[in-house]
């Protein structure tokens, strides 16, 4: 497959059951990125070394990354979307967050 056009990086999905991947460089809302064999078109902008969908996750569903629970989403994420403190909590520790 070719690269897109607007190529700008890549998301790197660090254990094949992750719902979720990581910027490897920042990413403008409307950039697309390969992943896999495919590509993700970003939702949001993403700074390197975020978290980014690549798959749908309901409200409530564990987000997984390195294979492992990590949180909870707080509402449904779309592919593509950004995924931090605001649509996610940790099931571990507590989310600091500006009310």
């Amino acid at each position: 497959m070719p690269a897109p056009t607007n190529f700008r990086g890549r998301l790197l999905r660090l254990a094949a059951t992750d719902n979720v991947a990581v910027a490897t460089v920042n990413f403008a809302a409307g950039d697309v990125a390969p992943i896999d064999d495919g590509q993700i078109a970003i939702i949001d902008a993403v700074s390197m070394g975020h978290k980014v969908a690549v798959a749908a996750i309901a409200d409530q569903d564990k987000i997984i990354k390195y294979g492992c629970p990590i949180g909870s989403a707080v509402r449904p994420i779309r592919v593509g979307e950004h995924v931090h403190t605001h649509n996610i909590k940790s099931d571990y520790l507590p989310t600091n967050a500006r009310e």
